[in-house]
Formats: structure tokens, sequence, C-alpha cells
């Protein structure tokens, strides 16, 4: 082989090289954005399911009392911030008693509590269309028990999203 061709061959094998490479590069920045893209996608889920969790956790209430706690003040601002993020999102806020009481002061008791917490949302700023509000009175108990244990976890508001039901995001 001569020269020339040898020279020839050998640009022709390094061009062949080069392509190769770059084929590889462009395969390996394409796997690098699939990856990504789905561990953003994991994330986000993750974050979503985390919000709707958050969203979903019950306020208690002394008894007899529909006067929200401290406690309850600051896992209500966390529904706040959740809301606030997420304008498309509407709740329905289930006030519950514990079985002690008539029916009537029971189901009266679960509206205070419901629109309690009502109240305290549209005060930071929600609006009322947002939310809507029933009680279960003492008909769908957590905890079946009789004692003050079960009686605790049964006087509380529930929610539950009832409209909105996307991906949740907070800003």
């Amino acid at each position: 082989m001569n020269a020339v061709a040898r020279a020839s061959a050998d640009s022709v094998e390094q061009a062949r090289q080069q392509l190769a490479l770059a084929e590889k590069a462009r395969a390996d920045s394409i796997e690098q954005v699939r990856l990504a893209t789905e561990a953003a996608a994991r994330g986000a889920a993750e974050k979503d399911a985390e919000l709707r969790k958050e969203l979903g956790v019950m306020v208690y209430f002394d008894v007899a009392q529909a006067q929200i706690q401290t406690d309850g003040q600051a896992i209500l601002d966390r529904k706040v911030a959740i809301l606030n993020a997420n304008p498309a999102v509407r709740i329905r806020i289930t006030g519950a008693c514990d079985e002690r009481g008539s029916d009537q002061y029971n189901e009266a008791l679960g509206e205070r509590r419901a629109a309690a917490v009502k109240q305290y949302l549209t005060g930071k700023g929600i609006d009322v269309a947002r939310l809507d509000q029933v009680s279960n009175g003492e008909k769908d108990p957590v905890d079946s028990g009789s004692d003050e244990a079960a009686w605790a976890q049964n006087r509380r508001a529930e929610f539950v999203i009832v409209s909105g039901d996307m991906p949740l995001a907070m800003n």
C-alpha cells in the first residue's frame, strides 16, 4: 500500500472512530436526560404524595369544644400554604365527635368543629368557595373503643380533596 492510500485509510479510520465517539456521546447524553427526567418525575410524585398526606392530617379537639388548639393551628397553617400554592384544589372538612352525647348534640358539635376550621382557613385568605363543611357527629369513629384514648381520636376534623385532583406542588 502506498503512502497516499495508507494516509487515506488512516483518515477514514480516524473519521469512523470520531463518528463512533460522537454517537456514543449522543447516546450517553440522551440516557442522562432520560434518567434526570425519571428522577424529577419520581421527586414530583413523592412531593405530591407528601402534600396530599399533609392535607389529610386531622385536627383534634378537646371534650365538648370546637375551639382550635395551638397544635391544630400549626396543622391548618401548613394546609393554607398548600392550598395557596394549588388554587384549583377544593377540600371537604368533616367535623366528628366521640360517642358521648346525644346524636343531635354530636351532629351540632361536629358542625361547629368543621365551621371553626373553615373560619380559620378563610381567615388566612382561603376562598370560602374552596371549602365544603359537613358533620359526621359520632357516626364514623376512627377508634371504636370506649375509653379516653379512643374518644380523643374521634374528636376531630378530617380533610378530603374534593376537586383539583392534579399533582400538587409548592412554590
